[in-house]
């Protein structure tokens, strides 16, 4: 029963981001935004869809796991700080990559101490929510996977606030 809670908050969360995301990226537009990477970000949607299927395939093929509280509020602290990251970047925070021309990075909120704090977030997301059920094979898998993902958007971000 904790499993189905976990999973369905997690979906509604992702689901709230990326409304948020494209509530921001209408206004990111209106200010005369330009998107980068788009040809790698199909591939991050789905390989965080996937990260999901995984997660119910791998906890029901186990026979289901007991909940570890300890990765659980590993993971509520990620929420916070993800909190923070948001509305740190305000209408600037997108799923996708954009930059308004002319515009400085932000750097205030987790901003003003290191640079990509969202992606330090989302290296944790999906190590620890996993660790919630003892999940290994997805941790591990989808770990390397977002590893992948984020050597090429880093590269594209990086480009994009050098240029």
């Amino acid at each position: 029963m904790y499993f189905i809670i976990f999973i369905a908050i997690l979906v509604i969360q992702r689901l709230t981001e990326l409304f948020i995301s494209r509530r921001n990226e209408k206004w990111l537009l209106s200010q005369g935004a330009i998107e980068y990477g788009s040809g790698h970000y199909p591939w991050m949607v789905a390989m965080h869809t996937v990260f999901i299927f995984s997660l119910i395939a791998e906890y029901y093929l186990r026979g289901g796991e007991p909940m570890s509280f300890m990765f659980l509020m590993l993971f509520v602290a990620l929420l916070l700080f993800k909190y923070w990251i948001l509305t740190s970047l305000g209408n600037y925070w997108n799923t996708k990559i954009y930059r308004i021309p002319g515009s400085a990075p932000v750097r205030k909120g987790p901003y003003k101490y290191f640079k990509h704090p969202n992606y330090v977030d989302v290296v944790c997301e999906i190590a620890i929510i996993p660790l919630v059920f003892h999940l290994y094979y997805t941790a591990i898998i989808f770990s390397v996977l977002n590893a992948i993902m984020l050597t090429v958007r880093l590269k594209t971000e990086n480009k994009v606030w050098t240029d």
